[in-house]
């Protein structure tokens, strides 16, 4: 039996300290945590002087376009990307094509995902107005997704009578895309002679997040449904949040969010596009201040690429979504050495916290029994994003020429290295999550 010894790390502990010491890993699990561990034979020694361990990122938002839409990205594509960006889970979205809106649509993309995955795999059921019965019954899901708006046709939910029956019945988590389809229609209509991409903002202004927001916690409150919040973008929400949030009620922001604004614009055109939109700086600072007093848990990226060729028609033709899995981390551990937050903080909101929200277990610590599934990262060079590094598909980053410390040097998946100084093992195959 072969273990994984990892040497002289600095380690990250469930209780927020740093050990400088050695973690070993047997049958893809964390067999021991110690300053130091003599290495069984035969054993593969990672030397890690100088790196910093972290549990493997868990990213609760993607979306990876397989099956139907694999020219923009593929569930290999993808997961390579994850691999080289640290995250060693993901939950995605239902909006491929078909639509994840049955069992047979799940046990489909699970199938895919255990022939191409390089990281461990879960996916959401989407909901339709006509759907109930497989929103009770779909197994092994994350949870169900509502498209309240930025939608069209089967799933778009937006009406309250359609919400209704779904906060009704069941007990499985509701996460929701909280946007108010019917003012963005309006607002279409109003705008509809600007093509500049900055007027997407306007158009899915921070009412159209504020209203449905305040539906779908509307709905949660009076069936005391468990409901998750994605890609919080606005101050007017958290402001609602931090008034009035159950504790059955969790949300996330996204890095784009925290870090992009209206400005970016000016900078990137079409490639700044995406839904909710990006908003003032202002919201960039009031955002952070919620995501550092808890009232947003943690962050996602809502992966969602485009190829460039898609994004560079002219709005309102170009699609709105960007990618983010291989940049996550490192933009978040950069902001760190900015001293905008903490190392503890960021795995907690990007990994801890996330795997209790979803309850999946044994995810998110470096502690003996939990999975072995890694990242060290080096937190003393800086490297800058660039288009030639990049795993995928769509082949560009909203952050190109950032300078970013803490990238991944070595991720581990189920105890087996599957990306080392550039290189990826893609033989390495990750496994559904589990949901208790």
């Amino acid at each position: 039996m072969t273990h994984l010894l990892i040497r002289h790390a600095r380690i990250l502990l469930p209780d927020a300290q740093f050990l400088l010491g050695d973690v070993l890993l047997q049958d893809g699990k964390i067999l021991e945590v110690a300053s130091e561990i003599v290495a069984p034979n035969p054993s593969i020694v990672i030397d890690a002087t100088g790196l910093t361990l972290l549990p493997g990122v868990i990213d609760p938002q993607v979306h990876f376009r397989e099956p139907g839409l694999k020219h923009k990205e593929d569930l290999f594509t993808a997961t390579c990307a994850c691999a080289k960006g640290g995250v060693t889970s993901f939950l995605e979205m239902p909006n491929t094509r078909p639509l994840t809106i049955t069992q047979g649509a799940l046990n489909d993309k699970l199938h895919l995902a255990a022939q191409k995955c390089l990281v461990n795999y879960g996916f959401f059921i989407g909901a339709t107005p006509d759907n109930l019965p497989d929103l009770l019954t779909a197994n092994p899901t994350c949870g169900i997704k509502i498209f309240m708006g930025s939608a069209h046709g089967k799933l778009l939910v937006s009406r309250e009578a359609e919400l209704e029956p779904i906060f009704a019945e069941g007990t499985r988590l509701i996460a929701v895309h909280a946007e108010d389809q019917t003012r963005i229609i309006q607002r279409r209509q109003k705008f509809s002679n600007i093509i500049h991409p900055a007027i997407h903002s306007q158009i899915q202004d921070e009412k159209v997040a504020l209203n449905a927001t305040k539906l779908a916690l509307k709905l949660s409150n009076k069936y005391q449904r468990r409901l998750h919040i994605l890609h919080l973008s606005t101050g007017i929400e958290t402001k609602l949040l931090r008034e009035s949030k159950p504790n059955w009620v969790t949300t996330e922001v996204t890095p784009q969010h925290l870090l992009l604004n209206t400005e970016t614009y000016n900078r990137i055109g079409t490639l700044a596009q995406m839904n909710p939109p990006l908003r003032s700086p202002e919201n960039n600072d009031i955002l952070w201040e919620a995501l550092l007093d808890g009232v947003i848990d943690f962050i996602a990226t809502d992966h969602a690429p485009h190829t460039l060729e898609e994004k560079a028609k002219i709005y309102p033709d170009s699609p709105s979504g960007m990618p983010g899995v291989e940049t996550s981390l490192p933009l978040m551990l950069t902001q760190t050495k900015l001293g905008r937050c903490s190392i503890p903080q960021v795995a907690n909101w990007m990994s801890t916290a996330v795997a209790k929200a979803y309850k999946i277990p044994n995810k998110g610590l470096i502690k003996p029994g939990y999975d072995a599934d890694l990242v060290l990262v080096d937190l003393e060079n800086y490297t800058p994003v660039r288009r030639k590094d990049l795993q995928t598909k769509c082949g560009w980053s909203p952050f190109e020429g950032w300078k970013l410390t803490g990238w991944p040097i070595i991720t581990i998946i189920g105890g087996q290295i599957v990306y080392e100084r550039g290189k990826l093992n893609t033989d390495v195959r990750g496994k559904p999550l589990k949901f208790e």
